[in-house]
């Protein structure tokens, strides 16, 4: 049995100017690239995320959904 997953990845700029990832496993599939920089936007305008005094997600750089197929070769989780 195979699945298929989808996620969207979101890529930051945080304010040390490291790359941050910000994944969204249940992301509504086929969104425009300007919903996603908009959204993307407005999270990194609320300046939520910090540690240690780095803003996490401080400026967006990228987005990609990701698609990954699992094949199960054998389950016998459930015996």
């Amino acid at each position: 049995m195979t699945t298929t997953t989808t996620e969207l990845q979101l890529t930051f700029k945080s304010s040390a100017g490291k790359k941050k990832n910000l994944n969204f496993a249940s992301a509504l599939p086929n969104l425009t690239a300007d919903q996603v920089k908009a959204a993307a936007s407005a999270i990194a305008g609320e300046k939520l995320f910090v540690k240690e005094g780095e803003i996490l997600y401080d400026a967006p750089l990228s987005a990609k959904y990701i698609e990954r197929n699992v094949t199960t070769v054998f389950d016998d989780s459930n015996h």
